[in-house]
């Protein structure tokens, strides 16, 4: 693992901004943000990642306070606060920074309503700030198709949707791809679904195989062959403040995060030569 990690994986040629959404609860989408996050940033990558989730568990799992009264992505939606004096380095991985989400968000969504320009407010704070010093800029969405999970979308200039490998996996994606369809329609002509991953994927199981094949049939190209697995490890890291990377390496969740995020590396690699 150790020689795995010193090895730097290629580089995209402009910051990729990557939206992680999914309006379902419980598919994975905070989990995978900060693994890929933290298993780009142990291979060279310069990452950031944005918890827009009131409940604040993307910035707990990289280890970064976010009570009340730390300055917070709230206060860049609400108040205009500039991303710089928000966003902090993660204490165990270098490269990776987060713009942590305290409670405080949980009433933005209600506070954005009579905000100008609501849609776009994370886009702005986004270009006024210097995301060209990041190679990545991962965006953790709340379970819900709301106002910040908008502003994630319009945000993005690509969406990453975790599956988890269930009987109701596919209800209600239908939902969120129509939302993506009016965002690019109106907001974001930019914004591209480029990754799905599945998750969750309990290998004992026929329902997860026949899962996966439906995903794949359905997707095609944009579904990464790594799956992730169900693993205790896994939901274990975040209550220690850390990825499942740093807190067992050798697990198998782990390394199914590293393997998903290489292939996520290369393939842009890729695409841009």
């Amino acid at each position: 693992m150790a020689g795995r990690r010193e090895r730097e994986w290629p580089r995209p040629g402009a910051c990729r901004v990557i939206t992680i959404a999914n309006q379902k609860g419980g598919v994975g989408k905070t989990t995978s943000s900060v693994n890929i996050a933290a298993s780009l940033a142990l291979h060279g990558a310069q990452v950031l990642v944005v918890d827009l989730d009131p409940q604040g568990n993307a910035s707990t799992a990289l280890g970064v306070d976010h009570h009340a009264e730390i300055p917070s992505i709230y206060d860049v939606l609400i108040e205009d606060t500039p991303m710089a004096d928000i966003v902090v380095a993660a204490p165990d991985i270098p490269n990776l920074f987060c713009a942590p989400a305290t409670l405080n968000l949980a009433g933005a969504e209600i506070e954005l309503v009579s905000k100008v320009a609501r849609e776009s407010r994370l886009r702005r704070a986004l270009d006024a700030y210097e995301t060209d010093k990041f190679d990545y800029v991962l965006i953790d969405c709340p379970p819900s198709l709301g106002l910040l999970t908008v502003n994630a979308l319009v945000g993005g200039d690509e969406l990453l949707i975790p599956i988890q490998c269930e009987y109701y996996a596919l209800e209600g994606l239908g939902q969120l791809i129509r939302t993506v369809d009016l965002v690019k329609a109106h907001l974001n002509p930019a914004l591209n679904v480029s990754t799905i991953l599945l998750t969750m994927y309990d290998a004992r199981t026929r329902l997860a195989a026949q899962v996966a094949e439906d995903v794949r049939q359905h997707f095609g190209d944009i579904v990464l062959k790594t799956v992730i697995p169900r693993s205790v490890r896994v939901s274990e890291a975040p209550s220690y403040g850390q990825s499942v990377i740093t807190y067992d390496p050798g697990s198998s969740g782990a390394l199914a995060y590293s393997e998903a995020a290489s292939e996520m590396a290369h393939r842009n690699a890729g695409a841009a030569t």
